[in-house]
C-alpha cells in the first residue's frame, strides 16, 4: 500500500487507515483477522480512543500487538478529551489529557503512541493549556506526533498558528481528524483549506458515509447492518435522505462504468481529494475490509471525479466563498 506523509511532517502512513471504533464489541479472533489482513495489505496506520469501548479497543489492540503484528511495524493513533459526563463532555484539560494519555498507553501495552490527537475542542479550558499538554507528551517520549480531532475550521488554524510560533519548543499539529465523504462535504468550507494552508493532514472519519456509499441500502436497509440495528440507527438515519439517495445513484452509476463497486468509488474519491492522507475505514470482519483495500488499485478518471464533486456538491455562500464574485 501506497505511504503518505502525515501532513508537514517526516511521519509516514498507509493511506488506508485501519479504524477500531467498534473493537470494544468486537471478539479477540475477529480483530486479530482484521489486524492481520490490514497488515498483509501494506497498512500501518491504526486509529483509536480512549473512549471506544470505554477502553476496550485499546486494550484489544494492545493484545494483538507484538503477538501478532510487531509493534515496530504499526502507526498507532489515539485519542483522549472525550469524557462520559453529561455536564461536560469534553476535558482538555493539561492534568485530564495526561491523565488519559498514561491510561492509553497501559491499556495498548506500549511506551510511546504514534500520533495522540485531542478528542475534540473543550470550550472550557484555555487553548494553550490543552496544546501544552501535547507539547509535554512529545517531548516526555509518550507520543511522537500530536494532532486534533472535530476542531472547526477557526480552532484548527487557531491551535496550528499557536504551535508554529515558536518552532522548536511547541510541537507542529500534524493532523486533524474529521468525518468527510461524498454526503459529509462541510469540512470543505473552512476546515479543510486551513488545514492544507498549514500543513496538516487530513484523516477522513466515515469516508463512506457510515455505510450508506456502499449502497447496500438503496432498496432496503439489510436487518444485520448498522442502520438495522436499534442502537446504531440513529447514527445512520442522517444520510438516508433524498439527496442522498441521489448522490449514492450517481455513484452506483459510476461505479457500474468503471467495473467496479460504490465502496471502491466512494473511498478512492475521498482518498485522493487535495489534503487528504488516510482515510480511516471501520470494518466489521476481515470481508468487507478486503473489500476496502481493494481500492489501493483504482484511481478515478478526472471526468468521473468532477461527476461526483457536481452531484455531491455542498453550498457555499458568502464568506465561504469569495464573495467578489456574488
Amino acid at each position: 500500500m501506497e505511504q503518505r506523509h502525515l501532513g508537514r511532517t517526516g511521519l509516514r502512513v498507509s493511506r488506508i487507515g485501519l479504524g477500531t471504533l467498534t473493537w470494544g464489541h468486537t471478539e479477540e479472533t475477529d480483530a486479530a483477522d482484521l489486524l492481520k489482513v490490514f497488515w498483509e495489505a501494506g497498512g500501518t496506520l491504526v486509529d483509536t480512543a480512549d473512549v471506544y469501548g470505554d477502553g476496550e479497543s485499546e486494550y484489544l489492540l494492545g493484545r494483538l500487538i507484538e503477538r501478532l503484528v510487531p509493534r515496530r511495524d504499526l502507526v498507532i493513533a489515539t485519542k483522549a478529551g472525550s469524557v462520559p459526563d453529561p455536564e461536560r463532555r469534553f476535558d482538555g484539560s493539561r492534568g485530564h489529557l495526561l491523565s488519559a494519555l498514561d491510561a492509553s498507553l497501559a491499556r495498548l501495552g506500549t511506551d510511546y503512541v504514534d500520533l495522540w490527537q485531542v478528542h475534540a475542542f473543550d470550550p472550557r479550558t484555555p487553548l494553550d493549556e490543552t496544546l501544552q499538554a501535547l507539547d509535554i507528551a512529545v517531548s516526555s517520549g509518550r507520543a511522537r506526533y500530536a494532532g486534533v480531532s472535530n476542531f472547526c475550521g477557526w480552532q484548527l488554524a487557531k491551535a496550528a498558528t499557536w504551535q508554529l510560533a515558536v518552532p522548536g519548543a511547541r510541537t507542529r499539529i500534524a493532523s486533524t481528524q474529521m468525518e468527510y465523504s461524498l454526503l459529509q462535504r462541510g469540512i470543505e468550507r473552512e476546515v479543510l483549506p486551513a488545514a492544507v494552508d498549514l500543513g496538516v493532514g487530513l484523516l477522513p472519519s466515515s469516508p463512506l458515509g457510515r455505510g450508506v456509499l456502499t449502497g447496500k441500502y438503496r432498496h432496503a436497509t439489510p436487518a444485520d447492518s448498522r442502520g438495522g440495528s436499534d442502537h446504531m440507527a440513529p447514527f445512520v438515519a442522517p444520510y438516508l435522505d433524498d439527496a442522498a439517495g441521489r448522490i449514492v445513484d450517481a455513484l452506483a452509476t459510476a461505479a457500474d462504468g468503471l467495473a467496479a463497486t460504490p465502496l471502491q468509488v466512494a473511498l478512492a474519491w475521498v482518498r485522493d481529494r487535495p489534503g487528504v492522507t488516510a482515510p480511516i475505514v471501520g470494518a466489521r470482519n476481515a470481508q468487507q475490509l478486503t473489500a476496502a483495500l481493494s481500492v489501493e488499485t483504482l484511481s478515478l478518471p478526472d471526468e468521473i471525479c468532477r461527476a461526483l464533486d457536481d452531484v455531491s456538491a455542498p453550498v457555499h455562500r458568502y464568506p465561504d466563498h469569495d464573495w467578489s464574485t456574488l
